[in-house]
């Protein structure tokens, strides 16, 4: 786990590679172990290309230093992420004649590469963004794992070229970060979705290269292409299922735990309490031959605490268990470094104890296992269960839904929270807006009546190929060409490289992925009973009270902050003298959104936490 960094500019235009070490020391915490810097020149001269590597050790502690090439030096790579099948992909590459002079999983995708060219991506089981300078034919090659579990953003301007794990380090560049200016149509989505969906991000000129995409850069010209989709964006194709679907599953979830367990510094495993994380330690301690170094966080507030059922886990698998308490006071200091680690409005509060239980366990480890994924490779929200009823519902009179239900059931108070999403969402009729709605912040309508700004002529780009297959594939589609790597895999990400730690995820295995997708919807969602095949799987191993539980994830009490401790910080930021985005909304909607809030009439928490870190967001770019 790395971060990593480039430019590419016409020769003319002089004194540009000393902004490598520059945007290197943007991101010096993805890669505290090592620096590395590659400087060339394409053959005819009218190009420089450099390459930036900070290293954090994981494989290969002695020999993985990066820039690392083949044996001419003609193929360089620069590579954050990790290959699980590195081992027996090495060996079928010595089977070809290639020879190894490190024991790393970096040097394997060098003659990968050299044997396969750019299909060597169809080869790698792992997650990843890599480099390639090919000297040879004057090429630069970059790639991103099939979910985009590791990021990579690009910013192109007047024949220049920057790429980078975080955005940070384009932003260092001279003249960049001065004049960086927020994206309009994106800040729009935001307000939709509480991210910026793909490719675009809140700043204007930088983008993230896609998911399971690779780009080439060839004399000036960048041309991207698409390697992989996710399986759920197809309808089913009948087949034969195993014998015991069941425990094929298990094998395979199991196989992809171990595979990620391959390490050469300690490592350890985020434990919520839930069945994820659960399901992870469980298997991890049938591979493990000391206890599990496992961490938990939970709340001051005890209603929001999960500590108790992570000590129960901890308790059966005999881990070396350790806990650590989030307040509210640790929660107003840490926002707005927070949002200039992600680069991005910290759109889930859960960020914040992510990162603290980061730190904590940074202390003794330097990568850990988590259960980031299986809701939305599995089916584990409720909306996986409610979606199915969208048609049965609009089926009723318009008059009916908008002039009777929709409105009894907004005012039921709080605790009715997931029957009022679902009545409002399943009564909007576009499947695009809808499936944003599900987890987001406002619908069309909520927007407009909130939302000053004019609506941009174009807003999120078009490309989520969902409209086939079932109700219960094409939400599944949506959450994982979006939800999964614009939001959840974008803040687990920077909010563990911000501490230095490698995290890697057992349900985000591709081919884990295909093979549950390869089975009947009732596979992973059974009636209301969500992920069942995981629940099934699991009888065995973990106890009734973890597989029974609701779901809960790592809730934080915003709800009770918001009318308590934290109101005035809000009220400050959102509408006080110095707030930069007030202008965004209609003051007499926003006044009235929070007044509701603060007197307890409606839960805003999600919306107002969103306008809130984007406040903080303009507040530390612009």
């Amino acid at each position: 786990m790395c971060g990593i960094a480039g430019l590419i500019f016409p020769s003319a235009v002089t004194g540009q590679l000393a902004a490598l070490e520059v945007m290197g020391r943007a991101i010096a915490h993805r890669g505290p172990d090592d620096t590395g810097v590659l400087q060339a020149t394409t053959l005819d001269g009218a190009w420089q290309v450099g390459l930036l590597h900070r290293r954090l050790s994981i494989i290969d502690i002695a020999t993985g230093h990066q820039p690392l090439g083949n044996a001419a030096g003609d193929v360089q790579i620069i590579f954050n992420g990790e290959i699980y099948n590195f081992q027996p992909l090495r060996e079928e590459l010595i089977a070809l004649g290639y020879q190894f002079r490190t024991a790393s999983d970096t040097e394997t995708i060098v003659h990968a590469y050299v044997q396969w060219g750019e299909d060597c991506v169809q080869h790698f089981r792992g997650m990843f963004a890599f480099a390639i300078w090919d000297a040879r034919h004057n090429r630069v090659f970059m790639a991103r794992d099939p979910f985009g579990k590791k990021p990579l953003f690009l910013w192109q301007q007047d024949g220049k070229l920057a790429f980078a794990s975080e955005i940070k380090a384009i932003l260092a560049l001279p003249g960049v970060g001065e004049h960086a200016s927020a994206n309009q149509a994106a800040i729009w989505d935001y307000f939709a979705y509480r991210y910026a969906p793909g490719p675009a991000t809140l700043f204007e000129g930088i983008r993230k290269l896609a998911p399971g995409s690779t780009a080439t850069w060839e004399n000036g010209v960048l041309r991207e292409r698409v390697y992989y989709t996710p399986p759920d964006s197809r309808p089913r194709v009948a087949a034969p299922l195993p014998a015991d679907p069941v425990a094929t599953f298990l094998d395979k979830l199991d196989e992809s735990v171990r595979i990620r367990m391959i390490s050469d510094v300690p490592f350890g495993a985020f434990l919520s309490g839930g069945i994820d994380s659960s399901a992870v330690v469980a298997l991890m301690s049938r591979h493990a031959g000391v206890p599990v170094k496992t961490f938990s966080v939970g709340f001051r507030e005890g209603g929001f605490s999960e500590l108790a059922y992570a000590a129960d886990i901890a308790r059966q698998f005999g881990t070396e268990h350790h806990e650590l308490e989030v307040s509210v006071d640790q929660v107003i200091a840490l926002l707005p470094d927070l949002v200039r680690f992600r680069d991005a409005p910290v759109a889930e509060p859960s960020d914040i104890p992510i990162y603290l239980l980061a730190k904590e366990s940074r202390k003794t480890v330097k990568m850990v296992l988590t259960g980031e994924g299986s809701d939305e490779i599995l089916g584990g929200y409720p909306k996986h269960v409610y979606e199915r009823y969208a048609g049965h519902y609009q089926l009723l009179p318009g008059a009916l839904r908008r002039g009777l239900i929709e409105p009894a059931i907004g005012a039921l108070p709080y605790r009715f929270r997931r029957a009022k999403t679902a009545i409002v969402n399943l009564g909007l009729d576009d499947f695009d807006e809808r499936m944003p709605r599900w987890f987001g912040m406002m619908s069309d309508q909520e927007r407009a009546r909130l939302v000053a700004m004019p609506a941009p002529a174009r807003t999120r780009e078009a490309g989520l190929s969902c409209g086939e297959g079932s109700a219960l594939r094409r939400i599944l589609c949506f959450d994982q060409l979006s939800w999964l790597p614009d939001n959840l895999l974008e803040r687990g990400d920077r909010m563990t490289m911000a501490a230095s730690l490698e995290a890697r995820m057992p349900f985000m295995d591709h081919e884990l992925a295909a093979y549950v997708s390869s089975l009947p919807d009732d596979y992973r969602v059974r009636g209301r009973t969500t992920k069942w095949i995981l629940r099934e799987a699991m009888k065995q191993l973990l106890p009734q009270a973890i597989l029974a539980r609701p779901k809960v994830g790592f809730r934080v009490p915003v709800n009770e902050w918001f009318r308590g401790p934290m109101k005035d910080y809000l009220y400050e930021h959102l509408t006080g003298a110095s707030s930069r985005t007030r202008h965004y909304y209609h003051a007499d909607a926003l006044q009235q959104v929070l007044a509701e809030h603060v007197q307890g009439r409606q839960n805003h928490e999600k919306l107002l936490w969103s306008l809130l870190t984007l406040e903080i967001w303009h507040r530390q770019y612009l």
